[in-house]
């Protein structure tokens, strides 16, 4: 039997849950211990939930215990904004379930922290979120009898960057539970991807809190309910891939070519390394150059402010039981 591969080595550089249980089912065989796993497909949007159950699924895949839930939706780059509405409603729908999971009730405080550096747009998702979220905290504080019947208490920061401001989001974050005394924390932020494919068409939804920066290997204290003492929501989207990736799959890519147009099917080498084997190689070649950049699309500017009014308006639904659900576009201003 094949073993397993140990995803400790490749877990700093892989955000997605799907992503790391597909890497570890690669590297074994038959289903992974500790794992639960549920795929739906509606009208071109893919829902991958995922339970990591205990210790032992923690460590196949290299992620904490707890709920994952990945939205794929290959063609949201096309701009189609009746997809977008209907992401967007699938989202706020999976949102309220993790709600009612943790026990958080209509009542409750919600605090938003968009985390990212608003002046690089591939990390810019979390500011341009909290923008468009619904805050209500003040109308609650301020003149709480004339607040109507649906809405909740609802709070937004972007607290910047460590290079901007000198002090760890986490800090700040720290600071503000401390003041305001949230129920719950919903922390928006960019990820990195280890498929092209997946760059600004997925969402991930996980309770086990975030870890900024954790993608491109750059370990931050983390916004986590053992450190903020209260539950923590994550929603998160690939907008970078590494550039040895995409060396990675261009490999594949001209092998297939390569196949079509040819009789001699011998590559020798590509055909005799495994995918992570390559990856790993091709890294180490680019490594010590500098050259394993992190790429993101040329049309960034227009998916990231699609992605982030498609989070914004999901949040502003699944929060809001006076928002309507069906049409939740109509809420982000």
């Amino acid at each position: 039997m094949k073993e397993r591969l140990d995803l400790q080595e490749y877990s700093t550089h892989i955000d997605l849950a799907l992503e790391a249980k597909e890497l570890a089912e690669a590297g074994g065989s038959g289903p992974i211990p500790g794992i639960l796993s549920d795929f739906s497909e509606d009208n071109g949007i893919k829902v991958t939930r995922l339970e990591v159950q205990n210790e032992q699924g923690s460590k196949a895949i290299g992620k904490m215990p707890g709920h994952y839930v990945t939205f794929e939706v290959p063609e949201l780059r096309k701009g189609d904004s009746g997809l977008q509405d209907r992401v967007a409603t699938a989202l706020a729908q999976e949102f309220a379930s993790f709600l009612q999971r943790i026990g958080i009730d209509k009542k409750a405080n919600v605090l938003i922290v968009g985390l990212g550096n608003w002046n690089v747009t591939p990390d810019a998702l979390g500011p341009l979120v909290v923008e468009n979220v619904m805050v209500t905290r003040h109308y609650f504080e301020l003149m709480p009898d004339q607040v109507a019947p649906g809405y909740r208490s609802v709070s937004a920061v972007a607290p910047g960057v460590l290079g901007i401001t000198g002090i760890e989001s986490s800090e700040i974050v720290q600071g503000i539970v401390e003041r305001s005394k949230p129920d719950i924390i919903v922390a928006i932020d960019a990820l990195a991807s280890k498929a092209l494919e997946r760059v600004n068409t997925t969402i991930q939804i996980a309770d086990t809190g975030i870890h900024p920066g954790s993608g491109i290997g750059n370990k931050r204290r983390g916004l986590t309910k053992e450190i903020l003492g209260v539950p923590v929501i994550a929603i998160g989207v690939p907008t970078v891939v590494y550039a040895s990736t995409i060396v990675n799959n261009s490999i594949d890519l001209v092998r297939e070519h390569l196949k079509r147009h040819t009789s001699n099917t011998n590559f020798g080498l590509l055909d005799s390394v495994d995918e992570q084997e390559r990856l790993q190689l091709v890294r180490e070649a680019l490594g010590p150059l500098g050259h394993d950049l992190l790429v993101t699309p040329k049309e960034i500017d227009q998916f990231i402010e699609d992605i982030a009014n498609i989070i914004a308006s999901g949040l502003n639904a699944g929060l809001h039981d006076a928002v309507d659900s069906s049409n939740v576009a109509a809420y982000t201003h």
